[in-house]
């Protein structure tokens, strides 16, 4: 072997030395990426519809041809888990997404402007913060109706808040950053400042609370669930799954509420660890304190 086919190639040397600077950024990851590949092959996955009932199955413990055993309804335990982390998927990406979409550009007008539109913003958030969030997202989704898109539109928009107050401090700190008043002093719009020069440095750190919210969007989502007012079944979610299963846990049919909620404990481990990762990765005090 020559000594140029025994040089590792860039991309390689790259994820080396992420995985070398933050072993938690690598775990969570792994763990997360496990799950996306999950919800992408399900369909080729899964040994069975996760809908499909076997009325010869039921409440069947694990065994060859049902792994994971059966639910109370005869369906295949493992498929249902598997095309569950579907729907983790469906509601973690789009609802970060609206409550980063929502909360940056309300954090960064916040700081930045300052006055009456700081005060407004801020008591309105109050306002959203001041009541249990899942005491408000289920008089919500009771309201609205427990679909896919509810859920996703009320978690989301409940979480906008943490975004607008994370931003808006960042923008508080930088405003009168030198870089700033330098591109004052040259005549720089106020819309050129903020969206090039302040909203790039402000919103590192809401990237790396974004892993940590789209935890708490699986968590949320599965809680309402298993109140009964979130997805429903006979659709395979895992927090409805856990709700289905409670009731036998008592008579023994472990299997039924402990494997889903084995699933969805491992995903939002994943998702704080890649979060706390992203922390280390963006943030040098971090890495140089060695944390």
């Amino acid at each position: 072997m020559s000594a140029t086919e025994a040089i590792p190639p860039p991309r390689a040397l790259l994820l080396v030395g992420i995985a070398r600077r933050s072993p938690t950024f690598a775990v969570g990851f792994l763990i997360v990426l496990a799950f996306a590949l999950v919800a992408i092959f399900a369909p080729w996955l899964a040994p069975h519809n996760p809908v499909l009932s076997f009325p010869n199955h039921v409440l069947q413990p694990p065994q060859p041809g049902f792994l994971f055993g059966t639910d109370g309804n005869g369906m295949d335990l493992l498929s249902r888990i598997i095309h569950g982390s579907r729907y983790a998927f469906a509601i973690l990406l789009p609802a970060g997404l609206i409550s980063l979409t929502a909360g940056v550009p309300l954090g960064l007008l916040a700081g930045y402007r300052g006055g009456w539109v700081d005060e407004v913003l801020m008591r309105t958030t109050d306002v959203l913060r001041a009541f249990p969030t899942i005491i408000l997202a289920l008089a919500v989704v009771a309201a609205a109706g427990p679909s896919l898109v509810n859920v996703v539109l009320v978690v989301g928009l409940l979480d906008s808040p943490i975004f607008i107050r994370l931003v808006r401090a960042e923008v508080l700190a930088l405003r009168n950053a030198p870089f700033v008043l330098a591109a004052r002093a040259q005549g720089c719009s106020t819309g050129r400042i903020m969206l090039v020069h302040i909203l790039p440095n402000a919103i590192l750190g809401a990237t790396a609370q974004l892993p940590i919210r789209m935890a708490w969007a699986v968590r949320i989502s599965a809680t309402l669930a298993f109140v009964g007012v979130g997805i429903q079944a006979p659709a395979p979610e895992w927090g409805a799954m856990i709700r289905q299963g409670a009731e036998y846990v008592i008579s023994g049919e472990w299997w039924v509420a402990t494997l889903p909620g084995v699933a969805l404990i491992l995903l939002v481990i994943g998702l704080n660890l890649l979060g706390d990762g992203v922390q280390d990765l963006l943030d040098p005090r971090r890495r140089a304190s060695g944390k």
